[in-house]
């Protein structure tokens, strides 16, 4: 299968590596923001073409899929442009930042009727896997999820600690991952969401912090804080607090909640979520199926972050 690449930034680069491990995979092309870097990135991995214009990329031979690691703000009009020429798509984890461009993405691919999912890789973390297992096999029942998003960012940098060319955003990046994560686990999404948030910053024009509460119609209930301000610490770390025991997942590993790691051998094919969502985006084309994580699937998660939005705008 040959495919496509856009963004030549941190997360383009993991999806590269995570790929490199995938049997019959080829990427062909690669569309990049910066000139420079894109060839770079281009040759590092062995892809035979490079250049700066997505459409372009769209045209190379051969071309069925291609992921978009590129700027939030660039999703929607860039999905919509892949799916119009025939191309299944992936998108980077926020798949838009408003539930207009969320919408329109699903639109389309209901008229297309392509593969289009969103990169929501807590779906994937064998972390995740481990509970979302036990709580399908009927073991487990989630009472409470505690999750702590904790950056320190008070510049434009990627996960690489190099500048980007846009600005980041708790409430449509980070927050997405938890409160779909919320749906995912307990089988409904929020029913209540409330949001505050500190000072925006004067430069970035953005909250720094931020605090989110959910609740289901099942009674479960969620608790989010986030923060771009933290010095500690960095990552995301989730406490699930279950009708049968605690568990505290920190990206691919897993504890109980006296600390013991818990063995995640056999839970997936791959302990690298990254690439474990890009397996699924494949399969799901091969096999001709929905993805875990389309963005139908997914559409819920950004209705509630269209309301938290309302909230704090009301709130300002």
């Amino acid at each position: 299968m040959k495919i496509g690449v856009a963004g030549q930034g941190a997360f383009g680069i993991k999806h590269l590596e995570a790929i490199a491990k995938i049997d019959g995979i080829e990427v062909v092309t690669l569309a990049g923001g910066n000139p420079a870097g894109t060839e770079e990135v281009a040759k590092k991995f062995g892809i035979p073409h490079w250049t700066s214009d997505l459409a372009e990329s769209l045209k190379q031979p051969g071309v069925e899929a291609v992921i978009l690691a590129t700027p939030t703000q660039m999703h929607a009009d860039q999905a919509e442009q892949c799916m119009r020429a025939g191309k299944h798509v992936q998108i980077e984890i926020p798949m838009a930042d408003s539930l207009a461009d969320s919408e329109r993405i699903l639109k389309v691919q209901k008229e297309t009727g392509l593969i289009a999912m969103a990169g929501h890789t807590r779906r994937f973390n064998p972390s995740h896997q481990w509970i979302h297992k036990r709580i399908k096999a009927g073991e487990l029942k989630v009472q409470q999820m505690n999750v702590q998003t904790y950056f320190f960012r008070r510049t434009n940098m990627n996960a690489a600690g190099k500048p980007r060319s846009w600005t980041d955003h708790l409430l449509w990046h980070h927050s997405c991952h938890t409160v779909d994560l919320f749906a995912y686990q307990t089988g409904e999404a929020a029913q209540i969401a409330n949001a505050v948030q500190g000072p925006v910053h004067p430069e970035l024009g953005i909250a720094m912090d931020m605090s989110i509460q959910l609740k289901n119609a099942g009674g479960a209930i969620c608790t989010l804080s986030l923060s771009f301000n933290n010095k500690g610490p960095q990552g995301t770390f989730f406490r699930y607090i279950c009708d049968n025991g605690t568990w505290i997942a920190r990206y691919d590993d897993l504890f109980t909640g006296k600390e013991e790691q818990v063995d995640l051998t056999g839970v997936t094919v791959s302990t690298n979520g990254i690439e474990l969502q890009d397996r699924e985006f494949v399969a799901a084309i091969r096999e001709g199926r929905e993805p875990n994580a389309s963005v139908a699937q997914v559409m819920p998660c950004y209705r509630v972050l269209d309301a938290l939005e309302k909230q704090l705008e009301a709130r300002s």
